[in-house]
């Protein structure tokens, strides 16, 4: 108990404290005050900054979202049109079964000869084979006779007049086109009508 009474301090200890205080309390007010004053200033700034990185990561989540976008696309493309070079060598072979096939006078074919039968009948059932897998690899054939030339689907490689076409329609195939999806593959070789 006596310690505690020897901790107390008396009325007279504490005033001169008072003063002391009072000159300390004053001064922190100025220092709040400074601090007030600068620190609307670092508001505003602190506004503009944050509207600034705002702004940023709003462009940059618009980016992200673009580039998530662009992926998609090019993975969907990708395996929609990523055999396309096997494609190309593919239709060069289909190529050159319809010229065997053409190859054989038909004479020939129907002359009964067994062997000319068989090899007429292996080729045809391997051309049919061959279009059913390039169908099913959305590969499609582009044979044009009789319709309007579109430079998009066709390859002009001479100009001939007839009567029996209108003027800019495809008169004869040379060369059968494909297509990939709603890509040109090979465009179509083929003579154009100039007209009468």
């Amino acid at each position: 108990m006596c310690d505690a009474k020897e901790n107390e301090k008396s009325p007279e200890e504490v005033q001169p404290e008072a003063p002391e205080q009072a000159a300390n309390d004053t001064s922190a007010a100025d220092e709040m005050q400074e601090a007030l004053d600068a620190g609307s200033k670092t508001y505003e700034e602190l506004l503009e900054e944050n509207a600034g990185l705002k702004d940023r990561l709003l462009r940059a989540m618009a980016e992200a979202e673009n580039i998530r976008r662009r992926a998609a696309r090019e993975k969907q493309e990708a395996a929609k049109f990523g055999i396309s070079n096997f494609a190309k060598d593919l239709v060069d072979v289909a190529d050159n079964l319809r010229r065997a096939m053409t190859s054989i006078p038909e004479d020939a074919q129907e002359a009964q000869i067994d062997a000319v039968k068989n090899l007429l009948l292996g080729i045809q059932m391997t051309d049919k084979e061959l279009h059913t897998v390039l169908e099913r690899h959305s590969v499609t054939v582009v044979h044009p006779e009789g319709e309007k030339f579109d430079p998009n689907f066709h390859q002009a490689i001479a100009e001939i007049p007839s009567e029996t076409h209108e003027k800019g329609h495809v008169v004869d195939v040379v060369q059968t086109g494909y297509l990939i999806g709603d890509r040109v593959l090979r465009p179509a070789m083929v003579t154009v009508s100039k007209g009468k």
